[in-house]
């Protein structure tokens, strides 16, 4: 974290439209037992890469004046390639688009041009006061959305098949 603050001294600002690039490195810290980046690093190096972008385009500023903050509500990652011990790679965040209700990340890790893992991430806003964050009142804040942001319809079908309903869970058919 401290040396994406120092970054974000130094980075161009980007539009919250455009696809932030941030740069990391496998440290050891990162390893699992088979030494490669382990799976639960990808998550956390996800939200270091949506605060570069919100950083950066000043969106966090914004936010933050008026009490609102991001939750991740779902997520779904593929991995495909393994980041292994040293390795350098580059993160690439951009927003997807917005449905009725919630807003939706793509982050992809790769070394070079080759994709290593893939990642959506499904998000609304919060108020510290209480209660969510309306689109038009999002789409106020930043201006408005733009057109090309089309949601594909796997994403919808996705939402609507990881939805939890309220039920409860009954631990006592564990073993």
């Amino acid at each position: 974290m401290l040396l994406l603050r120092l970054r974000w001294l130094r980075a161009g600002r980007i539009s919250i439209w455009d696809t932030a690039r941030t740069p990391f490195r496998v440290l050891p810290s990162d390893l699992d037992l088979l030494l490669h980046m382990n799976n639960g690093k990808y998550l956390t190096l996800m939200d270091l890469g949506r605060m570069d972008l919100m950083v950066r385009s000043g969106m966090w500023a914004k936010l933050s004046a008026r009490g609102w903050f991001p939750v991740v509500a779902g997520q779904t990652i593929t991995y495909r390639k393994s980041l292994n011990p040293g390795q350098r790679f580059d993160l690439y965040t951009k927003v997807l688009g917005f449905d009725d209700k919630w807003g939706y990340v793509e982050q992809t890790f790769c070394v070079g041009d080759t994709v290593h893992a893939h990642a959506i991430i499904r998000s609304r806003f919060l108020k510290k006061t209480g209660g969510s964050v309306e689109h038009d009142e999002l789409e106020e804040m930043v201006g408005e959305f733009p057109g090309h942001l089309e949601l594909p319809g796997w994403l919808r079908d996705w939402t609507a098949s990881t939805k939890i309903n309220d039920t409860t869970f009954d631990g006592a058919t564990a073993v």
